[in-house]
């Protein structure tokens, strides 16, 4: 994939530091690591006058900057620095992303380079059986929930697991859009695709200031509902409070089993 975003060094206010912009940065790199710029051009494959070009820049694409790292024997890490971060923090750990944690507030999240972040996973919602059924007729096409990721992408794949008396997996949606507002918006907004009473939205809600709405389309019932016993058997699996993160090998399961539910 071919990286065509820009890179914009800061400046500051001082004299002293006003010429050290991301040109200048990298003419400092080549030289510590006791390189001329012939010999970076050699190496990219163009003049020298281009290397010249590149360290008089105040701002670079993205892909320059990797190839000009690499001809150093360098890679490319961009990080993003979030500061009292805390609630991105607590949703970032249960998305299983990696990132490196400063202190309790503040995180660097890679952006560009190896640290490639994993993957979407399918989520495992418990549900309650009269609402399952809802959702698996087109009922229902909003859950509701005190806590969701917002890394989640549109097209991932929700199963669901039906709570007692049932205790099974049983149905399979695809996960839209996801909304974060205040509970009162949420209820204004998408109460009635959630099929719950108002009294019922305002307990579960009770004591947070934000409400998580998350669209589910194309609601179906499995071929066969796995029960809880056979779960706990091949794939270790307990259901979850809230929602969960299958595993690889039960989608793969589900994928072999169920190959006429579309994913």
């Amino acid at each position: 994939m071919k990286v065509v975003g820009r890179v914009f060094e800061p400046q500051t206010d001082s004299s002293e530091v006003a010429d050290h912009h991301i040109g200048h940065r990298l003419r400092e790199l080549r030289q510590l690591a006791g390189l001329t710029q012939a010999q970076v051009a050699e190496r990219l494959q163009i003049g020298q006058s281009s290397v010249t070009r590149m360290e008089g820049r105040r701002d670079l694409r993205i892909s320059t900057l990797r190839d000009y790292l690499g001809a150093m024997g360098a890679s490319l890490r961009i990080n993003a620095h979030f500061h009292n971060a805390a609630d991105m923090i607590n949703s970032l750990r249960e998305a299983d992303y990696r990132f490196e944690q400063i202190d309790e507030n503040q995180f660097l999240l890679p952006i560009v380079g190896e640290d490639r972040l994993p993957p979407h996973r399918d989520v495992v919602f418990s549900i309650k059986p009269k609402y399952s059924r809802k959702i698996t007729t087109g009922e229902k096409t909003i859950e509701l929930r005190r806590r969701f990721p917002m890394s989640v992408p549109v097209g991932t794949t929700a199963l669901i697991y039906e709570t007692s008396p049932t205790r099974a997996l049983a149905g399979i949606a695809e996960i839209g859009e996801v909304h974060r507002r205040e509970p009162q918006d949420i209820w204004k907004n998408f109460g009635e695709q959630a099929c719950i009473t108002r009294k019922d939205f305002d307990a579960y809600f009770a004591g947070v200031d934000r409400a998580y709405a998350i669209e589910l389309k194309h609601g179906r019932r499995l071929p066969r509902a796995l029960e809880l016993s056979e779960l706990r058997e091949r794939f270790s699996f307990e259901p979850p409070q809230s929602f969960l993160y299958a595993t690889p090998k039960l989608r793969e399961a589900l994928l072999y089993e169920f190959s006429q539910v579309p994913y």
